[in-house]
């Protein structure tokens, strides 16, 4: 989304922290339910989660997602379609990856965790794909256009 390392990297934290905050609600409501939230637990989970998420994000999901895209994009696409696209990939990438990940740490690996795995996925997954389209995904790209405005990025080419 940047024109530059630095500008990359503050776009993925600002998605990454909206999608963890938004996936670590929504799966706290679907184990403990709407009425028992606890605020400082969602944050206590959060906080290592959020590192662990953007961890894989920079280093391995978002270049995977990537460099899928640009095989499955046209150079005619639209910019609009292309991050779409990523969009898309990134959020098969990160919901495969985390699902596994905090289902170990939270459930610890037995015979149950493929059924759990499966089970947990497919709403992870359409919690995800909704959350990136409709929320996280406008409102990271309007507060990144607002610290770097697109014409800063023409004017820079």
């Amino acid at each position: 989304m940047g024109k530059n390392k630095k500008e990359n990297f503050i776009f993925t934290l600002i998605c990454c922290f909206l999608m963890v905050l938004g996936m670590t609600f929504f799966n706290v409501i679907l184990m403990q339910g709407i009425h028992n939230l606890n605020f400082k637990a969602i944050m206590l989970g959060f906080i290592p989660i959020f590192f662990i998420a953007l961890v894989m994000d920079w280093f391995f999901v978002g270049k995977m997602a990537k460099s899928i895209a640009a095989k499955v994009s046209k150079e005619h696409f639209p910019m609009i379609m292309k991050v779409l696209i990523i969009s898309f990939f990134m959020v098969c990438g990160m919901c495969l990856s985390m699902t596994l990940i905090t289902l170990i740490l939270h459930t610890g690996i037995s015979a149950h965790l493929p059924i759990l795995f499966v089970n947990a996925l497919w709403k992870n997954f359409l919690a995800a794909i909704l959350l990136q389209f409709i929320i996280v995904g406008p409102i990271a790209r309007t507060v990144f256009f607002k610290m770097f405005p697109v014409r800063a990025h023409f004017e820079a080419h």
